[in-house]
């Protein structure tokens, strides 16, 4: 990917964080038909300050009733976590570890997990359950969202089944490598097929959105203003 703004994902994932909103983002994609890209807003970064810009790697939880089974047709049952602590080395930088499919009983997310995607230089986390360890992912300074905090292990409650894989989380599509994008306002996704264009538009209009805002502060009338730019 190249063009005036960025040229690789660093550069694009830090413009991000720099110029956009997830409000922005929403519109735009709105604007383009892509009217279900909000994940639900119960998920909220854990610091209002938070910024998550990064490619989704997509993490598959289930519900169990026991940390070990033995004897099961299944052969992942036997194994405590599941493939979470695979899924967890698997991140590469700039990647959001996301994941759902579980009851929100338990949390998915923690401060050695936490340690670990810092190390990998991974962009953050998205929790459709709930963290705990939440005074050391603040201080790690990782960016993650999630229902809430609430310290009851997911070991004999939960198991990763499968990562790299889509999801549904709400109404939202989430595939692998697709951009996910959070703030205080809430969490987004951005289609991989759709992500140059949608970020080119979000640019041009909060750019657009700063001429506004000094006209307005300069006296025009929002009417005025909203016919000569066209955003408000």
């Amino acid at each position: 990917m190249e063009n005036a703004d960025w040229c690789n994902d660093a550069q694009l994932f830090e413009l991000m964080r720099k110029e956009l909103f997830t409000a922005v983002v929403g519109d735009v994609m709105d604007k383009i038909g892509l009217r279900h890209q909000f994940l639900p807003p119960y998920l909220t970064v854990l610091d209002r300050e938070m910024i998550i810009a990064g490619r989704a790697m997509t993490v598959l939880e289930a519900d169990v009733f026991e940390e070990v089974t033995e004897n099961s047709a299944n052969p992942l049952m036997a194994k405590p976590f599941g493939v979470m602590f695979e899924a967890l080395d698997s991140l590469k930088p700039d990647d959001v570890y996301i994941c759902t499919g579980s009851s929100p009983a338990y949390a998915l997310w923690g401060g050695l997990m936490s340690t670990r995607a810092t190390h990998l230089k991974a962009a953050g986390a998205v929790l459709d359950g709930y963290v705990r360890d939440s005074r050391e992912i603040l201080e790690l300074g990782l960016p993650v969202a999630s229902r809430g905090c609430y310290a009851q292990d997911q070991g004999p409650r939960g198991k990763v089944l499968d990562y790299n894989v889509p999801l549904i989380i709400g109404q939202v599509h989430v595939k692998p490598g697709d951009i996910i994008f959070g703030d205080c306002d809430g969490i987004l996704c951005v289609p991989k097929s759709h992500e140059e264009e949608v970020i080119k538009a979000a640019l041009e209009k909060v750019r657009g959105e700063s001429a506004v805002r000094n006209a307005l502060k300069d006296g025009m009338s929002t009417v005025e203003a909203f016919d000569k730019f066209g955003i408000m």
